[in-house]
C-alpha cells in the first residue's frame, strides 16, 4: 500500500479533451524569444491561399524550451532508429505572405 502511494506521487494526472486530441496540422513554425520566454507560433500555409493564420501559440520559459529541444531531439533519434533517416531537404524560399501574384 505504501508503494502505491509512492508510485502515484510521481505521476501527473493529465486530461486530453476530444477537441485537443484531434491535433492541428502545421507546416510552419515561427520562433521568437525574449529574455524571459520563448514563443512558438504554429501556422498552416497552403499554396494559393494569400493569408494564413496562427493556429496555435505555445509560450515556454527558457528552461522548458531547452527541455523541449532535448525531448524532441531524443524522439527524432528514436524515430530514425526505427524508420531510417529523415531527409532534410531545402525548400525554395517562400515569403510568409505568399499567394497568387499573377494576373489572369
Amino acid at each position: 500500500m505504501a508503494e502505491d502511494k509512492k508510485a502515484k506521487q510521481g505521476q501527473i494526472n493529465i486530461e486530453l479533451d476530444e477537441a485537443v486530441a484531434q491535433g492541428i496540422y502545421s507546416n510552419l513554425a515561427i520562433i521568437n524569444h525574449s529574455q524571459s520566454e520563448f514563443v512558438i507560433d504554429f501556422i498552416t500555409i497552403m499554396p494559393g491561399v494569400p493569408k494564413s493564420k496562427v493556429k496555435s501559440r505555445i509560450v515556454l520559459t527558457p528552461q522548458h524550451a531547452k527541455r523541449f529541444l532535448k525531448a524532441l531531439g531524443d524522439n527524432v533519434s528514436r524515430f530514425e532508429a526505427n524508420h531510417g533517416e529523415i531527409k532534410d531537404y531545402q525548400q525554395p524560399h517562400i515569403p510568409i505572405n505568399f499567394g497568387p501574384t499573377g494576373e489572369a
